[in-house]
């Protein structure tokens, strides 16, 4: 947080509850079991203070807080360098800091190709590994949304799509005029194949 400060680079953090902590937001959570009572639904409360460390921070932040009483969990806590007035309370936990799950579903997705395994000693090497990997999942992002577009599998993860419809077993035979290629009439997702054949075909 202190080196993001120090070079402007705004940030919002989770951060995990300490007894000092928890007093703080006694109140909020009292409310939000009441409600939850009440209603027989989970209930979120949303507040907000600023709160120092009594060693590590040089400073105080402005923290925020998700109160949710349900089976899910009780109460989530967030440090930002992001303003009051910019982002207000709720907004700032619900559509900044919770659109970032879309995001690591994204890296996941980067996970699943071939960008697990950077375990080379130089730099450059495992970095045209990432290259190709990045280079793969746009290709099957395409292939994800022009190619199977109003299909189930238009929401499938890039693993899936790679596995069941781009690694399949084929038999290639080559003679002087052609390349054929044959597939197993057991192949169970024909249907998915041929109308991404037919989408992508120019």
């Amino acid at each position: 947080m202190a080196w993001c400060e120090q070079h402007a680079v705004d940030y919002v953090f989770g951060f995990a509850r300490n007894q000092r902590l928890r007093r703080k937001i006694a109140k909020e959570m009292r409310q939000a079991k009441k409600e939850q009572q009440r209603t027989g639904e989970p209930a979120r409360v949303f507040t907000e203070f600023f709160y120092q460390t009594r060693k590590t921070w040089s400073r105080s932040r402005r923290v925020v807080a998700k109160l949710n009483k349900s089976r899910q969990g009780e109460s989530a806590l967030r440090v930002t360098s992001l303003p009051l007035a910019a982002w207000p309370t709720r907004e700032l936990y619900e559509q900044l800091y919770c659109a970032r799950g879309e995001m690591e579903n994204r890296i996941k997705e980067q996970l699943s190709l071939f960008s697990d395994r950077m375990s080379t000693e130089s730099l450059r090497s495992n970095q045209l590994r990432l290259y190709f990997s990045s280079l793969a999942y746009v290709l099957v992002e395409a292939l994800r949304r022009v190619g199977l577009a109003e299909t189930e599998w238009a929401e499938y993860q890039v693993e899936t799509i790679r596995l069941r419809l781009l690694k399949i077993a084929a038999q290639v035979r080559i003679t002087a005029r052609k390349i054929w290629i044959r597939y197993a009439k057991a192949y169970p997702w024909k249907r998915a194949f041929v109308s991404a054949w037919t989408a992508l075909r120019c």
